[in-house]
C-alpha cells in the first residue's frame, strides 16, 4: 500500500498550499475518491468549502465542472439539453456540466428537488439517463457537494435518499487563528493561488488506486465489528431510520481505504472507528422527539462505538 500512502502524500501537500489547516478533511476525501465515493459538506457560507472541492479537484487533474445551484435551475442545466440548428434544420445534443471526472455541484440544497434527483443516476449508475439515451460518465466520477445550513433562507432539504448516496459527509468549522491568518495573507494580492494550482496526478493514476484498495485485507473479526455497528442503528429506539446496507459496505469500503492511506494492507478496529462518524452520522434520522432534545445524528454514531466492545486484533494474530 506504499504506492497509495505516497500518492496521497503528494496530493494533500498540493491542496494544502491553498487550503489551509485541518488535513483531516483532505484525508476524507481521498478515502471517498479512493472508493468511488460522493462527498458532502455542509457548513456555513464562508469557511472554505468550494476552495477545498475546487483544489481536490485541481490537484487531481482530468476534467473539471461547476455547478452553482440556484431555485431556477433546470435538470437540463445539469444533464444537456437539444438545441434546434436553424443551419441544418436538426436538433444537436449539447451535453451539460455532468459528464466530466470531477462535478462541484455548489450549494446543492439551493436547487429544487427535481434537479436534485437529476444527480441521483450519475451518484449511484456512473451514468445519465436524457432524452431517451444513456451517456457513460468519463471514469473516474466524482461529485463533491456543498450545501448550505438547513435553516439558511431558500433551501430545499435534501431527501434521505439522496443523502444516502454521498459516501460520506462532515463539517469544515470555522479554522483557527494561525490557518485564518495565513488565509488573509495569502489572499492579500490580485492573484488567488487557487488559479496557479498544477494537477499532480491523472485520472489513469485514481483509477489504479481505486482498484488496488480491493486487495486490503479485512479479518473476519472486523467484519463482525462493522456488523455489530450497523444492526445496532437498526435496533436504536431513538432512530427511525438504521443504517442501510449501503452504509455498511460504504464503511467496510472506507475502513480498507483508510488502511491503505496509512500505509498497510489491513483493517484494523481503528480504521472503522475513525471513519464511521463521517459515513454513517447521515445514514440515521432521529426520531423528532429526541432531536427536538439536542441529540444528533453525530452522537448517537459515538454512542455506538463506544457501548460495543473493540475486538482485539493484530495482522497475523
Amino acid at each position: 500500500m506504499t504506492d497509495i500512502k505516497t500518492w496521497a502524500a503528494t496530493v494533500t501537500e498540493a491542496v494544502s498550499s491553498v487550503f489551509f489547516g485541518k488535513p483531516e478533511h483532505i484525508e476524507r476525501f481521498l478515502i471517498a475518491i479512493l472508493c468511488r465515493g460522493h462527498v458532502l459538506i455542509e457548513d456555513v457560507p464562508g469557511v472554505g468549502k468550494t476552495l477545498l472541492a475546487r483544489a481536490i479537484a485541481r490537484s487531481l487533474g482530468g476534467e473539471f465542472s461547476h455547478i452553482q445551484c440556484t431555485p431556477d435551475l433546470l435538470p437540463s442545466d445539469v444533464l444537456g439539453v437539444s438545441i434546434y440548428n436553424q443551419n441544418t434544420g436538426q436538433f444537436t445534443f449539447r451535453q451539460g456540466p455532468v459528464v466530466t471526472n470531477v462535478l462541484l455541484v455548489d450549494e446543492i440544497n439551493r436547487a429544487t428537488p427535481r434537479t436534485q434527483s437529476a444527480l441521483l443516476e450519475a451518484m449511484a449508475e456512473g451514468q445519465v439517463s436524457v432524452e431517451g439515451r444513456s451517456i457513460k460518465l468519463p471514469s473516474p466520477f466524482f461529485l463533491m457537494a456543498t450545501q448550505s445550513p438547513t435553516e439558511s433562507e431558500g433551501t430545499f432539504p435534501l431527501p434521505e435518499v439522496q443523502k444516502d448516496r454521498f459516501f460520506l459527509s462532515f463539517n469544515l468549522g470555522y479554522p483557527d487563528r494561525e490557518s485564518e491568518s495565513r488565509i488573509m495573507l495569502s489572499q492579500a494580492g490580485e492573484s488567488r493561488p487557487i488559479e496557479e494550482m498544477q494537477s499532480v496526478c491523472d485520472p489513469e493514476t485514481v483509477v489504479r488506486m481505486q482498484e488496488a484498495i480491493l486487495a486490503v485485507h479485512v479479518d473476519e473479526r472486523i467484519k463482525d465489528y462493522i456488523m455489530g455497528i450497523i444492526s445496532r442503528t437498526r435496533a436504536d429506539a431513538r432512530l427511525t431510520l438504521g443504517v442501510s446496507p449501503r452504509g455498511s459496505l460504504a464503511l467496510y469500503r472506507g475502513a480498507q481505504a483508510l488502511a491503505a492511506l496509512r500505509g498497510r494492507d489491513y483493517v484494523v478496529p481503528e480504521d472503522v472507528k475513525e471513519i464511521a462518524g463521517p459515513i454513517l452520522a447521515k445514514r440515521v434520522l432521529i426520531k423528532t422527539e429526541h432531536g427536538s432534545k439536542g441529540l444528533t445524528e453525530a452522537a448517537v454514531i459515538d454512542e455506538t462505538l463506544g457501548a460495543l466492545e473493540v475486538p482485539g486484533y493484530q495482522e497475523g494474530a
